[in-house]
């Protein structure tokens, strides 16, 4: 390995030392905020860090990892979540004494294995990323074992034995295209595709397709979605947080290029999996969030519709158009559901009285918010708004995007279910800020509650980002368009 190879592993090696810190800091010492802080700073330095491996890159930092602008642009994206997300945490956590410093040792795992995952261009270092990732955040969701979360305890053995069934469908998966092409590297397994034999191509096939039912539990995906409410529901609120942004956001990042890099998108069959997952997502997860009084649920069965949105995206892919489309398409998109998804968790991390139970978040608990707590309001309807794809916020311009891809490659019969889909998600959306207005006993507003200013500044910052990047939204496509042509 070279010198400037071992160097564009920067950030994953600052994250790393930032982990043994904490681990110390914790064993010698244990202090909530100092813990916090270390966290903080650790991400922070690992996202400065991005810049100044810029030069460098594209690097083959080793056989497993590929540090390159594709990389550096989601890594960033990731560690920017995780930062917005981290005071939100700890306020939320504030007022638990039986809550540790361990959860964010757990923490700074599970973004490590987020990153690497996204720097994966091979199937081992896919594995090992997935499940650094997966493994922690298991723990976060069980995480306060005390009574009044006994169902996160649940959720979490709910979690965990889903997923080693979705890894165990991985390995097999993997395992059957290396005994077929001999190799793990996404490239080298295009190519291999392309120079087999009819039996060998089955068989490579029916590899691919366990490997996207394992990445399509990881994503919700219809009909491996069953386990998602029930662990959004009874996991505690900073867990569900990072479980339905950062978590899914890498592993989509890591199939697209998977997707992208094996070129199976030239295989008629995957192409047909793929567009029957996504039209079953795009539908059952709008029509199933209309009938739920929990938001959590509502916020569970969203996110399987976006991410069935998502993969129109990769449909749009073919020889004729390219993949530059699509690729500019999810960046965007996931930006996208990323800012507003974490949007409206802030908010309910900070409505008084959802703190004293996981289950706590319901229609009901939103009621007369615009005349008691206006601002939260106001930020919880931006973010719906942006969920929904309403002109103005930055939801708008993904969906936008997705919606082009799909025109671009003529897929009209998707390109419907989609809008069908749209219209279905406004309704829930919608009905989420009409609660909001509703109980005259709320005319006049209550006595205000302290607000952290960490929580006040994110939850400002969240609201601004939805806002500007729906109405400016260049800056951000220059850079996803810079990152594109850096791919390719």
């Amino acid at each position: 390995m070279t010198i400037q190879a071992l160097f564009s592993l920067l950030p994953i090696i600052l994250i790393s030392i930032g982990l043994l810190v904490l681990m110390m800091v914790i064993a010698f010492h244990r202090h909530p905020v100092l813990s916090y802080q270390i966290t903080l700073t650790t991400l922070s330095v690992t996202f400065i860090s991005l810049f100044i491996i810029a030069d460098l890159l594209p690097q083959q930092a080793t056989p497993l990892i590929l540090m390159d602008s594709y990389s550096q642009f989601f890594i960033g994206i990731v560690l920017l979540t995780a930062m917005l997300l981290m005071p939100l945490c700890h306020d939320y956590w504030a007022h638990h004494q039986q809550i540790r410093e361990e959860f964010y040792l757990l923490y700074l795992l599970s973004v490590l294995g987020a990153m690497v995952l996204i720097a994966s261009n091979h199937f081992a270092s896919f594995f090992l990323g997935l499940e650094l990732m997966t493994l922690p955040l298991i723990v976060m969701v069980g995480y306060p074992f005390f009574s009044r979360y006994s169902a996160a305890l649940e959720s979490a053995i709910k979690y965990l034995i889903l997923s080693a069934a979705a890894s165990a469908t991985l390995l097999f998966g993997m395992a059957l295209i290396y005994s077929q092409v001999a190799t793990l590297e996404f490239i080298a397994i295009g190519e291999a595709i392309a120079e087999g034999h009819p039996g060998q191509h089955f068989s490579v096939k029916a590899g691919i397709v366990l490997v996207l039912i394992g990445v399509g539990f990881k994503l919700s995906l219809v009909p491996f979605h069953q386990w998602t409410p029930d662990v959004y529901q009874g996991a505690p609120l900073p867990a569900t947080a990072f479980l339905a942004t950062i978590s899914k956001g890498a592993v989509f990042a890591l199939l697209l290029r998977f997707y992208l890099s094996s070129e199976v998108f030239l295989s008629e069959s995957v192409v047909w999996v793929i567009l029957l997952l996504a039209v079953a997502s795009m539908l059952v997860g709008n029509l199933l969030a209309l009938f739920q009084a929990s938001v959590k649920r509502l916020l569970a069965y969203s996110s399987i519709a976006h991410f069935g949105y998502l993969l129109v995206a990769l449909l749009a892919i073919s020889q004729s158009v390219g993949a530059d489309v699509a690729i500019e398409a999810v960046s965007y998109y996931l930006v996208a559901y990323l800012l507003s998804t974490l949007a409206a968790f802030a908010v309910l991390m900070r409505i008084p009285g959802l703190q004293e139970s996981s289950d706590a978040p319901r229609l009901d608990n939103l009621n007369g918010l615009f005349w008691s707590h206006p601002v939260l309001a106001a930020v919880l309807t931006i973010s719906m708004l942006s969920l929904a794809g309403i002109p103005l916020t930055v939801g708008f311009i993904g969906k936008f995007y997705i919606f082009a891809a799909a025109v671009e490659e003529s897929l009209w019969g998707v390109l419907l279910v989609a809008v069908i889909g749209s219209g279905i998600g406004l309704f829930y959306y919608l009905r989420v800020i009409l609660v909001m207005t509703y109980s005259a006993v709320h005319k006049n507003p209550e006595e205000p509650i302290d607000q952290p200013r960490g929580s006040q500044f994110v939850i400002a910052a969240l609201a601004l980002l939805t806002l500007w990047l729906g109405i400016f939204p260049a800056p951000l496509i220059d850079l996803i368009r810079d990152m594109t042509l850096e791919f390719f």
